[in-house]
């Protein structure tokens, strides 16, 4: 089985990095690293920019906000770095973060530099040739990936500051909706049907814990000498403390079946359509031994997750029409929208998360 590691590509046109400044700022806040810079863009995420950054023979990554970014708040690279600052010394999967700039002066935007952990990132081809049995166990990893970060003791770990679990089922429904009404493009009807029903059938909040929020195949690295142990989990720009079940109910959002209605089957991140993957029952079924007790009810998070995924692509969709990001591939996203709010709203008709 050959794993290709995740490379960095040359930079998309309309997304440079302003090298000169980027190396003033290096040399300033980094003892030691000295040298010429060059940068390459990782190119396969869909919200804030991730850069390779070379200096001499040390390699960094660059996390910047989207160039035409309107939503601050969704961007607070400050934040991010804070979170990797603590939670890098608890969880090892978190990559430990190096320097952070808030000068908008060097790259025009606030932007921070972490390690970077090398390895595989499971993306089309790459897992098309996976054998059932390591299918099965590379599910098994994530899931339980997931189950250590929300046992982690956040206040412990001095983390209790990163949001207010009290209500969070409530402020994330209100908040994703109000995020879709501010992005709209296009009529939605089944997104505002789903919308509605989420409102009208929120759960009481469970016990809080840390939460990633986009807890997915394609932000893990793995070993590519054994792909089913994980080296590091990427992007906690939403990370938070809040109800691990609506944490969970992102990650089934994302957890294509090959049973699931074809619309779908293009948006698969990660092998969780191929022979020996855990369906989404299995998943839950194994997150709640994992965690020590019973988990139910799971169709109100299943269909959250779908809503969410939705709007985060209505968001990227509309950046797109506006003209402030030039990437071919969100162009394509309003099918994919579509697509989500049908699945959605026929979750909700059926009464079920399962695939047929």
């Amino acid at each position: 089985m050959d794993l290709a590691l995740d490379e960095p590509r040359p930079v998309r046109v309309g997304e440079e990095l302003e090298t000169t400044r980027l190396a003033e700022f290096l040399e300033a806040v980094l003892p030691g690293v000295r040298g010429p810079v060059t940068v390459a863009q990782f190119p396969h995420g869909y919200s804030n920019l991730t850069y390779l950054v070379r200096v001499g023979d040390q390699e960094f990554v660059l996390r910047r906000p989207p160039f035409g970014n309107r939503v601050k708040s969704a961007h607070d690279m400050g934040r991010e770095y804070r979170i990797l600052s603590r939670l890098s010394q608890v969880y090892e999967l978190a990559p430990r973060p190096v320097a952070f700039c808030d000068d908008a002066s060097v790259l025009g935007e606030p932007f921070y530099l972490m390690e970077r952990r090398r390895g595989v990132i499971l993306r089309g081809w790459s897992r098309r040739d996976l054998p059932p049995e390591l299918v099965r166990r590379l599910c098994e990893a994530l899931i339980d990936a997931m189950a250590r970060l929300h046992q982690i003791d956040y206040a412990q770990a001095s983390l209790g500051d990163l949001g207010r679990p009290e209500g969070y089922v409530e402020r994330q429904v209100t908040g994703w909706t109000r995020r879709f009404h501010d992005a709209q493009t296009d009529d939605r009807p089944d997104l505002e049907a789903v919308a509605a029903w989420l409102a009208a059938h929120r759960p009481a909040d469970a016990g809080p814990a840390l939460v990633h929020n986009d807890f997915k195949f394609d932000n893990l690295v793995l070993d590519p000498e054994d792909p089913t142990r994980i080296v590091a989990v990427l992007d906690w720009e939403m990370a938070t403390i809040g109800d691990p079940l609506m944490d969970l109910g992102t990650t089934l959002g994302y957890w294509v079946e090959a049973g699931d209605p074809e619309v779908l089957q293009d948006l698969v991140v990660g092998p969780t359509d191929l022979a020996g993957a855990l369906t989404r029952r299995e998943l839950i079924e194994r997150y709640a031994r994992a965690i020590g007790h019973e988990v139910s009810d799971m169709l109100f998070y299943y269909v959250f997750g779908l809503f969410k995924i939705a709007v985060i692509a209505q968001q990227i969709y509309a950046r797109f029409l506006r003209g402030t990001t030039r990437d071919e591939r969100f162009g394509r996203l309003n099918t994919v929208i579509a697509a989500l709010g049908r699945v959605a709203a026929g979750a909700i008709e059926a009464g079920r998360y399962e695939a047929r």
